[in-house]
């Protein structure tokens, strides 16, 4: 059980992160490159630019936002498998576990939390596929309150940014220096590891698509955006009197202006567009492109006035987030709960986990009916399979959902 962090101090490394703008560069061709290099292993370019993409574009930054913190805030409970003693024992330990593990940023000292945070940041996996933990362990007393003999541990969280693994292998590997290309394995039980769909190789190529339309639709606004001026004046050229003109021209701030003295002709040449401007559709695809991929569908602020956007995305999203909040669990439970309980139990199989519970209220309703009636025709569910059904957790100091006492 490791008790001290294995990995350098990479505080550091944010004077790099901040030095690089992937973004000014970023073209067709750069986009490919790194998509290329991220399925071949070398995370690094991708995770940078995706990070970048997320913090800078609006409709993403906000979709991204949602989706994670939905789960975050969820409440969670320390399930067993049985009403055996040997399982509250168990669940005793993952309880004290959970409520306190601290989580903190490996690159932003600021960055600090509790299980919300540790959620918030496994859920960067949706995005970047991967999202990596160091667990540094410290071990407490003994839990008088249960009496179970058993000394209690609880952990730190270190979340590590993507850039600074690689997947050559086909499992991550550290890398501790810039310049490296073969990393250091990540020994079990001292890494957590999340896995998600990797939304992000989706949403970089819609924000391309965006952001090249975009810049063209500005060059169109500030170059047609504002009508010319002209003038025409009885002065002499190179007069008092057309001097004065020209500063009265000048002074409108038009781009486009000009002085003419009599008899001389000015033909304009229009380079407005006839009819609609194919920019504004094109950012919109994209920006609902970004928003369906995180939330299900368009966020409802995007969709149109004849579009029932709200309920669309409530349903969606509803589907989302009990998805995460499966993952999460499942996770926690693999890669977490049977490494604790592992140490501290020995070979007993493990009888205790976590479990996030999701707000599917009307799943949640019509199972209780369909209980219900089972029990009217004599076929009554066990206490411990309705608490599995229905996420229920037992008291545990007098407490019982997401936060429990210990």
């Amino acid at each position: 059980m490791k008790t001290k962090s294995s990995i350098p101090s990479i505080y550091g490394a944010r004077s790099w992160r901040n030095s690089f703008n992937p973004i000014r560069s970023l073209s067709p061709e750069s986009l490919t490159r790194c998509l290329d290099a991220f399925h071949g292993g070398e995370l690094r370019p991708a995770a940078v630019l995706w990070e970048s993409i997320e913090r800078r574009d609006d409709v993403l930054q906000a979709a991204a936002t949602k989706r994670k913190k939905s789960v975050s805030r969820l409440q969670w409970d320390i399930l067993t498998t049985d009403g055996g003693e040997m399982a509250q024992r168990q669940r005793e330990a993952l309880n004290f576990f959970y409520n306190s593990l601290s989580c903190v940023s490996a690159v932003d000292g600021n960055e600090r939390g509790g299980f919300s945070l540790l959620v918030r940041q496994m859920m960067d996996a949706v995005g970047k596929k991967y999202a990596v933990h160091e667990i540094v362990y410290r071990q407490h007393g003994r839990c008088s309150c249960r009496g179970t003999g058993k000394a209690l541990i609880s952990a730190e969280f270190r979340f590590v940014p993507l850039e600074f693994f690689e997947n050559s292998s086909g499992k991550l590997r550290f890398l501790a220096k810039d310049g490296d290309r073969d990393g250091a394995a990540l020994e079990d039980g001292s890494w957590l590891t999340t896995v998600g769909d990797g939304l992000m190789e989706a949403c970089s190529i819609a924000y391309l698509f965006k952001h090249l339309p975009m810049r063209d639709w500005l060059v169109y606004c500030e170059r047609n955006g504002m009508p010319g001026v002209k003038c025409t004046t009885d002065a002499i050229p190179g007069s008092s009197q057309w001097d004065e003109a020209r500063s009265a021209v000048e002074s409108f701030g038009a781009e486009f202006h000009a002085l003419l003295a009599p008899g001389s002709d000015l033909q304009a040449i229009d380079l407005g567009a006839r009819g609609e401007l194919p920019y504004p559709g094109l950012v919109e695809r994209m920006d609902r492109a970004m928003a369906a991929l995180w939330c299900g569908s368009d966020l409802s602020t995007l969709s149109r006035a004849s579009a029932v956007g709200a309920s669309l995305q409530s349903d969606g999203m509803a589907v989302l987030e009990s998805e995460d909040a499966a993952m999460i669990s499942e996770t926690l439970n693999a890669q977490v709960d049977s490494y604790v309980l592992g140490h501290l139990f020995g070979d007993e199989p493990a009888l205790a986990y976590v479990r996030i519970r999701p707000r599917t209220q009307v799943e949640t309703i019509r199972e209780l009916e369909i209980c219900e009636r089972l029990s009217k025709l004599g076929l009554p569910l066990s206490e411990n399979d309705l608490r599995e059904r229905f996420a229920i957790g037992l008291a545990c100091g007098g407490a019982v959902g997401g936060r429990p006492k210990c």
